[in-house]
Order: C-alpha cells, then structure tokens, then sequence
C-alpha cells in the first residue's frame, strides 16, 4: 500500500503536468493569429577589385517598431505552434511542434499572401512561377498548402528503364504554363531557334551535347571524365552523391550506370527541368543554392557541381556552401567543382584563399582561361577534385 507521502507527490506531479499544458495550451491559442516581428538584419558589403563580387545580404527594412505585418491565415495556421496528440514528447524536447518555412517568407508579404491563397481541400493556384520566386528569394523551405497542384489533363506514363534514360519524354507529362515553350521539341532545339540567354539552353537535348557530357576527358584539361575522377578511389566506395544544379540529371544518368546513385538539384528556369528529370528514372530535389543541405553529416561519398558555383553567388553565402559540402560528405568523399567560373583576379584574391580555407585535399586543381568572349576579359574557368580529409577532418 502507497504511503500517503507518494500520494500526495503524484498528484503533485499530475497537477503540475496539467497546469503546464494548460498554460502551453493558452499562450499557443493567445498568440495563433498573432503577427510576426523581425528585428532589423545587420548587413556587411564588401567588394573585390574592380567591384566584380559583391557579398551583399541586404533584405529589405522590417523594425519591430512598424505596423505588423498581415500574412495569410493559411500561413498562420500552418506556422503555429501544434500540441502533439500525445503530450511531451522526448525525441521533440516538448509537447509542441512547429512546421517550418523560410524566415524570408515574411518579408515578401504580398507574394506569400498570393501564395496562400486558395480553397482548402481544393485545387492550388497554377502558380509555379511565384513558388519558384519565393524560394529564389529565400522563402525555403515554402510553407505546405492544402490544395491539390495541376497535373496534366491526359498524363501519360514515363517510358520504361532504361529506354527512358535517354529518351525525351511526352508533351503530356507536364503542364506547360509557366514555360516559354510548349513542348520538348520547342526546348530540344531552341539553342537554334532562339537569340539570347536561357538557362541550360541546350540540356533537353539528349541526342547531341547531353550524350557526349562526362563520357570523356580531354587530355589533362579542365574537362574531367567521370571513369578519371572515379579512379582516384578504390573501386565500389564512391556509391551515393548529390549533383548541384545539375540540369537535367545527365551526370545522375551517366553514375547510374556505374551502380552510383545520384540525387540532383535542379530549379525549373523556364523549363520542367525538375519533370524531365524524373521522366528520365533518376532522383529530382526541388531545391536553391541557398538551402541548407539534406542530408545528414559524413554520409554522402561524391559532391558535383558544374556551372552553378560561380562567381553570381555572394562571397560569404559561397563560403557557408563550401563548408555545408565539407559536412555532408564523409572523410574521404569527393567535391568535384566543374566549371567555376570568375575573373583570374577574383581566383587570386577570393576564390583560391576561400576554397583552401574550408579544408579539402586537392587530388586534381586546372585553371583554364574561358576565351569565346576575348581575352581581355580575364575570364576564367576552375576544374577542381577536392577530398575530405580521411582522418581529423576537424
């Protein structure tokens, strides 16, 4: 039989249980449709000679002190703090949880408000080009919504492995409106059809450039082949990895076939990019240069990234990049950095102090000079095969 001592402390304990859930309850309630306030962000310019990179974080203004801001109930609802069904839960350290979205979000109030809007259990806005602005302008990760996305009226199913490795895929796999182009002859062959800039112009073009990528090296240039960059490890380790901003997966396609797997970032810049890479039977993540990366810490055996590391991403922003790719891989990964592209001085001044900073091992480091647009320009590129440190890579 319990002595009346213990009697009396479990129902103290009882008691105060419920008085904390009470009050967590209330102050949650209270502060549901409560505005968010965010203190000023202190921002540093500094610029490289001759003003060609320029780590600016600057947002624009939000003092504590101004009208609240008035974001979307979806936002709100989705944002709020949740009690957990089952009370304190150990693995949370609480009993509540809070889903998360971009600090960044907030301070485009006008695009996140038309975002979140639409009918819950309804269809979503067909608005994939204000999504992909928001995570450009680092609202990432995007709030989730209760609304079903458009897919194609009649969807057909992609081809089967490995056909669909190296075939375009149906018109009909996509919903088309918020491309320049309506279908994938229009995107195999706009390199030829269309004046100016378009991102990866020529990438869904499997047939011709995607099928030489990689296949290759060129004689100790800055063009590494992937058997050449495979061999610097012993045969079987390199297994997983992650392609950044990797176009349509051509990279992934190519480690497939080696029994690598290969998962690839990719943006849609006026292309299904991200579709077309599924199409293809390898691994798309809907993800920015800016996002913290996915995966756990010493895990991943192989970092690519050709084209995207270059000298549009801010100084400071590039540096927390590098060392997020340290992270992810394991003692004795790979980085390759294919293609950087920057000014010979900035490589001098910037790049090559920055890079050397973070850690890695050079196995492979070749500098060539970009000349399509005249020597003047001091234009450049930078092939580099980097490792973790096996041990100590503290």
């Amino acid at each position: 039989m319990e002595s009346p001592r213990k009697t009396k402390s479990f129902c103290a304990n009882i008691f105060l249980l419920l008085s904390t859930n009470l009050l967590t309850l209330f102050l949650s309630t209270t502060f549901y449709s409560s505005s968010c306030f965010y203190n000023p962000i202190t921002t540093t310019t500094t610029a490289t000679t001759n003003n060609t990179t320029t780590d600016d974080f600057s947002m624009p203004s939000h003092d504590a002190s101004e009208t609240t801001l008035d974001l979307p109930p979806e936002y709100d609802a989705f944002t709020s703090g949740h009690l957990l069904p089952l009370g304190f839960n150990a693995n949370f350290d609480s009993d509540t949880i809070y889903p998360p979205a971009g600090q960044a979000c907030t301070f485009f109030p006008d695009e996140l408000r038309r975002f979140m809007s639409y009918k819950v259990n309804g269809s979503c806005p067909d608005d994939e080009v204000l999504a992909q602005k928001l995570l450009l302008k680092g609202c990432e990760p995007l709030p989730r919504r209760r609304c079903r996305p458009a897919a194609p009226r009649k969807y057909v199913e992609p081809y089967p492995l490995p056909t669909s490795l190296w075939t375009t895929p149906s018109d009909n796999s996509v919903v088309w409106t918020a491309y320049t182009c309506k279908n994938y002859d229009c995107l195999v062959n706009r390199k030829y059809r269309e004046k100016g800039f378009s991102d990866c112009k020529d990438c869904f073009d499997l047939q011709r450039i995607e099928k030489k990528r990689w296949a290759a090296s060129k004689g100790g240039g800055i063009d590494f082949s992937i058997d050449e960059v495979l061999a610097t490890k012993k045969p079987g380790t390199i297994r997983i990895g992650l392609d950044i901003g990797g176009g349509v997966a051509t990279f992934a396609v190519r480690m497939m076939a080696r029994n690598i797997t290969i998962v690839t970032t990719s943006m849609n810049l006026n292309g299904p990019f991200n579709n077309f890479i599924a199409a293809r039977g390898v691994v798309p993540l809907y993800i920015s240069i800016s996002q913290r990366l996915p995966f756990f810490d010493n895990t991943l055996d192989i970092v690519h990234s050709m084209h995207v590391l270059s000298n549009w991403i801010p100084t400071t922003l590039m540096h927390f990049m590098m060392f997020d790719i340290y992270r992810v891989l394991r003692p004795g990964g790979l980085f390759w950095l294919d293609h950087f592209f920057c000014l010979s001085v900035q490589m001098e001044e910037v790049y090559q102090p920055l890079i050397e900073s973070v850690g890695f091992k050079k196995l492979k480091w070749v500098v060539g000079r970009k000349l399509d647009r005249g020597l003047e320009r001091g234009e450049m590129y930078l092939s580099a095969l980097l490792e973790k440190p096996l041990n100590n890579s503290w």
